[in-house]
């Protein structure tokens, strides 16, 4: 998946990227669809291997617009996974309690221990997305933030944490489809919240935003992904494919027993 994986220092004009790009699939739909479940039989194979290994800690973030599909992608890439490895948390407004510390503690206290799978749904980027939009921090602050995030990450790096990290990419016009659905079908009324209206009207900030983020904090330990997510087949694809590509890069192994199996007698 390296034609969707930025470069340390490389720029970022998202309005290069097209959002609706299926090159990296052999055929339509119907082939990535089928892909796709022969991906995630291999994802499951491998989280039961990364799991009982004990080994290796792995971390997925996902950040997007609004209706970008962080939801979705967890459901369906995630779909055959065993739940005992595997934990999303997921960044709403900070609490009160997580007010009074610094905008990264409650991102460390969710990050993943030895054998897990962790998929931030939102995340620590949220401080230089949200709170820059917003203007609920100075300048001055979340500019610095950009390098406490590369500290950060670099800390769980070293201490054997792989970070795979997807923007989900998608266009306003697209944005508007899914959310006139929202308000058309009954099923998905609860999806939608007329805050998602408000922050529209901020799409050019947030784009901003999300290319410096992008540019400032691609790093050889934790590169973005760029995925384009206009069509969700074809942005599960993408993760769960990158996401295999990435734990078949651990060579991991499962552990030996610990006595020779033809000694011992079952009753």
């Amino acid at each position: 998946m390296d034609r969707y994986r930025l470069k340390e220092g490389q720029k970022v004009r998202l309005d290069a990227w097209d959002p609706s790009d299926t090159s990296a699939s052999k055929g339509k739909k119907k082939d990535g669809l089928d892909e796709l479940e022969d991906l995630r039989g291999k994802l499951g194979r491998l989280q039961e291997m990364l799991y009982a290994e004990h080994k290796h800690k792995v971390l997925i973030v996902l950040q997007g617009m609004d209706t970008s599909g962080k939801d979705g992608t967890i459901r369906r890439v995630f779909e055959g996974v065993n739940p005992q490895g595997v934990r999303v948390a997921r960044f709403r407004e900070p609490t009160p309690e997580e007010l009074e510390h610094d905008f990264l503690w409650r991102a460390h206290k969710q990050v993943p221990g030895k054998g897990e799978i962790v998929i931030f749904n939102r995340s620590h980027y949220e401080g230089v997305l949200v709170e820059r939009v917003h203007k609920l921090v100075p300048p001055e602050v979340w500019r610095r933030r950009y390098r406490e995030i590369n500290d950060f990450e670099r800390l769980l790096s070293e201490d054997g944490t792989s970070i795979m990290k997807f923007f989900l990419h998608i266009d306003a016009d697209e944005q508007k489809k899914r959310l006139q659905d929202r308000l058309k079908d009954p099923s998905k009324h609860w999806k939608f919240n007329i805050q998602d209206l408000r922050e529209r009207k901020l799409w050019s900030e947030y784009l901003r935003a999300y290319q410096e983020a992008l540019e400032r904090t691609t790093t050889g330990w934790a590169p973005w992904h760029v995925v384009p997510s206009n069509h969700g087949w074809y942005r599960d694809l993408v993760v769960c494919r990158s996401i295999v590509e990435g734990l078949g890069d651990l060579k991991m192994k499962y552990p030996r027993l610990a006595v020779d199996p033809k000694t011992v007698s079952i009753p």
